[in-house]
């Protein structure tokens, strides 16, 4: 082999690597760029995403901040209050730990004690849950298959 062939195959070589280098930043930043695409929609449908959670499972955090959020449970047995025309105070639970709701406006005509609700509110300063939407439960296709079974946990449902 001549000198010229080897400067050609060397050079080759060296086009070669570049080529691949460069395929690989593409891919990496394809990467990086996906990744923070999937981190804006996660990010932007924090608050739109929407569970609840049980008594149980509320923290000192959801309380202090007062942020909303969906509480879920049955109405406690023996604890509704009417306050006025319009409003209600009752405990939601899931028979670890409850949480004093108060509300104040048209009650679901399904809404009773001992029926599983979803209060959608927030914690005051003294950790009440000001509720401004409830809503009941009012056949076996209202919450999804494992919302129900998630609640028959924690809670004895009679008929």
């Amino acid at each position: 082999m001549n000198n010229s062939s080897l400067e050609n195959s060397a050079s080759l070589k060296v086009i070669l690597k570049q080529r691949k280098k460069k395929r690989l930043l593409i891919i990496l930043l394809c990467c990086l760029v996906m990744a923070i695409a999937a981190s804006l929609v996660v990010y932007a449908m924090r608050h739109a995403v929407s569970f609840f959670r049980m008594p149980s499972e509320i923290t000192r955090e959801d309380i202090l901040t007062g942020r909303p959020l969906r509480l879920g449970g049955f109405v406690e047995k023996g604890t509704v209050r009417y306050v006025g025309e319009s409003g209600v105070i009752f405990f939601v639970t899931d028979n670890k730990k409850h949480e004093k709701v108060v509300f104040n406006g048209a009650l679901p005509d399904l809404f009773r004690e001992g029926q599983g609700v979803i209060v959608e509110g927030h914690f005051d300063k003294q950790g009440f849950f000001i509720g401004t939407r409830i809503l009941a439960k009012h056949d076996a296709t209202y919450m999804p298959k494992e919302t129900v079974d998630r609640l028959k946990k924690h809670y004895s449902v009679e008929k």
